[in-house]
């Protein structure tokens, strides 16, 4: 039977910071049984860390630190940092791991732990459950851990040399001149805020920043990847008050391992429309590897039937970018990705979602082809979709509970093929989600509202 995980989702350990598995005392722990798993391949290990800018961010980058020097791991900081830029310097400078202390889109009371290996993936669920293992073992011991104390090299500032090396690599990718675009971004006062306006200035793109002054608190608040629709709106009034026409919004989420987009006509662009311009751009250059596209289980249809007119593939892995990466790996893909915004290039170095990678892209490609972004996706036809989640008190497997069982399978009797339901658990919260897309909104919006009754009856919180 597998074990399952019970600390580390779908991204990492997530969690409020303070609580249960994210206390002083529980960080340090995780540290220390990550030196040790990294000890057993090698004595002299090394690990870079970044950080968002949550409140919380610092002490606990500072306590894992503890935890890692506490078993002789060397460890550097690049401070404030996407989290693929730590999967960037983990790779290139020769880490034995990256570690980003991050939420990602959460709100700022939460806060996560974050590991690659040294090859700039994300860990195995075998490893992160062995390493779970460990974590629970010195937990369950009389051990007392170190004391909190500061470190004689915190967290923060961190390194400028590291995070100018991320800056580099990103720039050195672009092989197109931007300096005609008119962009606004918005980094979600969240990491983006550390790289991006030394990014978009070395590529010399008019661009104007929006949330771009985190507090500690105010990380994807009212801004962000969660909320496309501002940027969006942003776009439009500055064409409408005629203050003059960006081509185009983009909108990074906390730690900016993803973005999404906007047209020069404040209408928001999805990581599925992100996928078909990137898919028919790579195909049109022969970096399409096997005419395939690694997309998730919440990906629309529409994306499916747009892809297929272009003779490409796609096939659905899990959600979660980690789980996209094992399924390109497997077939040997190039593109792949999530409608969230993670998008996963793999004809170059990337090894993960990357949102500024995944701009920059974008900006290519609109200056490549001559077209803007609403003509690059122009034809994208979108079946009605609903995302309901349902917050839970326990995560019981679904196929356990006859009520829900029922819903879902009346749901998929009437949709007879013209739609799809998928109901899954989050991986870093205690939600249950229920998507549904349908050929009708009204089909859509009832066949929802059945399950999410049958679960909320069943489980709700």
């Amino acid at each position: 039977m597998t074990q399952t995980r019970q600390l580390f989702g779908t991204d990492g350990i997530r969690g409020v910071a303070e609580e249960f598995p994210l206390t002083r005392d529980s960080v340090y722990w995780i540290g220390r049984a990550l030196g040790h798993d990294l000890a057993r391949a090698n004595a002299k290990a090394r690990v870079v860390i970044g950080q968002d800018t949550r409140i919380s961010s610092r002490w606990i980058a500072d306590r894992f630190l503890q935890g890692l020097a506490s078993v002789g791991v060397e460890t550097r900081s690049a401070g404030v940092i996407t989290t693929p830029g730590v999967a960037f310097l983990a790779r290139s400078q020769g880490f034995d791991a990256g570690v980003v202390i991050s939420a990602s889109h959460n709100p700022w009371t939460d806060n996560g732990i974050k590991i690659f290996s040294g090859d700039g993936y994300k860990l195995p669920d075998a490893r992160e459950l062995a390493i779970e293992k460990e974590i629970f073992a010195l937990l369950d011991s009389d051990a007392v851990p170190a004391p909190d104390s500061t470190l004689e090299v915190p967290s923060l500032p961190g390194e400028e040399g590291l995070r100018q090396a991320y800056v580099r690599w990103l720039v050195g990718s672009v092989s197109t001149d931007l300096s005609g675009l008119r962009v606004a971004v918005d980094c979600a006062n969240g990491a983006a805020t550390a790289e991006a306006p030394e990014l978009f200035g070395a590529l010399k793109i008019n661009t104007a920043f929006l949330h771009s002054a985190p507090d500690g608190q105010n990380i994807n608040e009212n801004c962000g990847a969660l909320h496309p629709e501002i940027v969006a709106r942003f776009v439009a009034e500055s064409f409408a008050a005629k203050q003059g026409r960006f081509d185009v919004g983009i909108t990074f989420d906390g730690d900016a391992d993803r973005a999404l987009f906007c047209d020069a006509n404040g209408r928001v662009v999805n990581g599925d429309a992100v996928l078909l311009l990137a898919a028919r751009d790579m195909q049109s250059r022969g970096a399409l590897a096997k005419a395939t596209v690694v997309a998730t289980t919440m990906s629309n249809m529409g994306l499916e039937l747009a892809l297929k007119r272009s003779g490409i593939r796609m096939l659905r892995a899990d959600v979660g970018d980690k789980y996209v990466v094992e399924e390109m790996q497997r077939v040997g893909a190039t593109l792949g990705g999530e409608q969230s915004g993670h998008i996963l290039f793999r004809d170059g170095e990337a090894t993960t979602g990357d949102g500024l990678l995944t701009a920059l892209r974008v900006l290519e490609i609109m200056i490549r082809t001559g077209k803007p972004l609403a003509d690059l996706v122009g034809d994208l036809k979108v079946f009605p979709q609903t995302i309901q989640n349902v917050r839970v008190r326990k995560k019981i497997p679904f196929a356990q509970i006859p009520a829900v069982q029922a819903a879902i399978a009346a749901a998929e009797r009437e949709l007879d093929g013209n739609g799809r339901v998928v109901v899954r658990y989050s991986g870093t919260e205690a939600l249950a989600r229920v998507m549904i897309e349908a050929d009708s909104k009204e089909k859509m919006d009832r066949l929802a509202k059945s399950i999410v009754e049958a679960i909320r009856s069943a489980l709700g919180a």
